[in-house]
């Protein structure tokens, strides 16, 4: 069983709390059912949750709710600890780059007040 954490900044602001509160309630439902597959399944199926090529260790946590598509980006610390770092909505199909650099630096900044 792996253990869902969302980032939080050293002011305590949470990037992931705060797209869950945009969303309807509904979708928000449908991300946290997505969320306990995570934590929960051995096997997560790849529409759930999926490594993105080319980063350093970034994974997609991908909902569809009502034709919209939200995404989650995550990584793993001290290996069954996933760390959402922020989501969003997504109108392309492939990752938006600056979607990836600000995930890769939340995880910076987790991983160094983490020490």
């Amino acid at each position: 069983m792996r253990t869902v954490r969302f980032y939080r900044t050293e002011g305590g602001r949470c990037p992931v709390e705060e797209f869950l509160d945009s969303l309807p309630s509904k979708a928000a439902q449908k991300v946290a059912w997505v969320l306990k597959l995570v934590r929960e399944l051995d096997a997560i199926p790849s529409r759930y949750f999926k490594k993105l090529a080319d980063t350093d260790g970034l994974w997609e946590c991908r909902v569809e709710h009502g034709g919209n598509i939200s995404r989650l980006l995550a990584f793993f610390d001290q290996g069954d600890i996933v760390v959402l770092t922020h989501g969003f909505a997504k109108k392309t199909q492939k990752t938006p780059r600056d979607q990836i650099h600000r995930a890769t630096q939340l995880r910076v900044d987790y991983l160094r007040r983490r020490q």
